[in-house]
């Protein structure tokens, strides 16, 4: 589910491998939040990579629509704590999208201080309003972080995917890189983050997100409110289950 590797004193690799994509379900996040708990104590910089062609395609819709209410009221707070652990985490974050990162993957790219993405067909954004979820504040939160809050409202509203030179254009990834130098480049990066000192690193990574924390902590943990009563919903239930038959044919 979820693979760790050491590479060196100052990095160490988190692979999401579950299943074909590594869609987002309760078991992957609760499992990703106990690694990201432990590796929190240590001075590691991160670098998170997926399996195959996907980084992570987003929710498992298959097992909302399965699990209801019930999963849901146990699901959002898991996906919320990820991407709360991931932006807050104190050492570096560099994101190595190997293929496509969609929905609640791109959200996890977006926490990294630094994305790579891999040349090719992968392909990377924010659609949830086009399965018709609501973003948890802190999703906004990375994403508007990630991009300099430039082109934010067209990224959520358009609810498209871009192939990797689009989404650099977009600020959604950093740089592109040809997939076969993708986590060599990306270990590199994070050795070079990792050698600065680690309490002035500490600093400017907070300040450089202390507004974007303020928001969440205020308005945002009400709109979260909303965002699960959202979820929760009948409406959503249904246009979950439209998009899952439209799309996946199911």
């Amino acid at each position: 589910m979820i693979k760790r590797e050491q590479v060196s004193n100052a990095v160490t690799v988190v692979q999401f491998d579950h299943g074909r994509v590594s869609a987002l379900d309760l078991e992957f996040l609760l499992a990703l939040r106990a690694e990201l708990a432990e590796l929190a104590g240590t001075d590691t910089a991160l670098v998170l990579i997926g399996t195959g062609s996907a980084f992570s395609a987003g929710v498992d819709l298959f097992r909302i629509l399965d699990g209801g209410a019930d999963y849901v009221a146990q699901f959002i707070p898991a996906l919320s704590g990820v991407f709360d652990d991931l932006f807050a985490y104190r050492r570096p974050v560099v994101a190595a999208v190997n293929g496509h990162a969609v929905a609640g993957g791109c959200v996890m790219a977006a926490c990294a201080d630094y994305r790579f993405m891999a040349e090719g067909r992968g392909r990377i954004g924010v659609p949830e309003q086009l399965v018709g979820v609501a973003f948890p504040a802190i999703a906004l939160a990375a994403v508007r972080y990630a991009t300099g809050d430039v082109g934010v409202a067209d990224l959520v509203n358009s609810v498209a995917t871009y192939l990797p030179d689009e989404a650099q254009r977009r600020g959604l990834v950093d740089e592109v890189v040809p997939e076969a130098e993708l986590l060599d480049r990306a270990l590199s990066k994070a050795e070079q983050l990792a050698s600065i000192p680690a309490a002035t690193f500490v600093h400017t990574k907070r300040s450089l997100r202390d507004r974007y924390w303020t928001e969440v902590e205020t308005t945002g943990r009400q709109r979260d409110a909303e965002m699960f009563e959202v979820w929760k919903s009948p409406a959503t239930m249904t246009a979950i289950a439209d998009y899952v038959q439209k799309t996946l044919g199911k």
